[in-house]
């Protein structure tokens, strides 16, 4: 699951940065978003508008942001933001089994 979360979120860097970018540097769990990919805060705008789209409200970006400190933010690499999509996601999947697994009501 990880492997896709991070092939996702490469796919996402290389539609904001440009693959040239990218290409020169591969994105891996350890590549952290501001010393390897010097990802300025309009992009991160857009990387948190196409999670958004893609894993829904629940994988909310800058919300992730706002509970780390600035030197926290700085230091965040790919892999810490491939954990929060898969927390995330995994919780909404475990959900809505529960949901589905629960009985129909009698109509």
């Amino acid at each position: 699951m990880a492997t896709d979360i991070l092939a996702e979120i490469t796919g996402m860097l290389v539609e904001i940065v440009g693959d040239e970018y990218l290409l020169a540097e591969e994105v891996t769990m350890k590549t952290t978003f501001n010393e390897d990919l010097a990802l300025e805060s309009i992009e991160f705008v857009a990387l948190a508008e196409l999670l958004h789209h893609r894993y829904g409200a629940d994988v909310d970006l800058m919300a992730f942001l706002a509970e780390k400190d600035m030197d926290a933010i700085l230091a965040m690499s790919v892999g810490e933001l491939v954990g929060h999509i898969g927390r995330i996601t995994h919780t909404s999947l475990a959900r809505a089994a529960a949901g589905s697994s629960s009985p129909a009501s009698a109509g």
